[in-house]
């Protein structure tokens, strides 16, 4: 279920230029006051290595999506900020994301079936139900 819907989501996506990872990274950052967030939360969050997730940021960075600056808090770290042009490819690309996701999922599926899997969400999560 989860490759499938991302997969399709992913096709959406590319059709602007993103990746999957691209969008939530961008997006991550967006939901921050100052734009920015540590390399190693951002990696944690998505899972991936921290060295795996550098990579991708270069690839960003070079498309202008994000910068890099120094992490106050940690020397050896840096922060992901996003940029102008970051926050404009995220503002085109949210109506085609958030139509996907409904499109490749959650139209899919009636009210009892999403009330179902969000408990199951929930559950798997360790949240308390009706958290999610």
């Amino acid at each position: 279920m989860v490759t499938v819907v991302q997969a399709r989501t992913a096709q959406d996506l590319a059709e602007l230029g993103l990746s999957e990872p691209d969008y939530e990274v961008l997006s991550t950052l967006s939901e921050r006051s100052d734009g920015s967030g540590t390399l190693r939360e951002q990696a944690a969050k998505m899972e991936w290595s921290r060295s795996r997730l550098s990579r991708h940021a270069t690839r960003m960075e070079a498309r202008g999506l994000i910068r890099r600056a120094p992490d106050p808090d940690d020397g050896r770290g840096c922060l992901l900020v996003l940029t102008e042009m970051g926050l404009d490819t995220l503002r085109q690309a949210a109506p085609t994301h958030v139509a996907s996701v409904r499109r490749h999922f959650v139209d899919q599926l009636d009210p009892q079936e999403l009330a179902v899997l969000g408990r199951i969400a929930a559950k798997l999560a360790g949240e308390p139900e009706g958290s999610l």
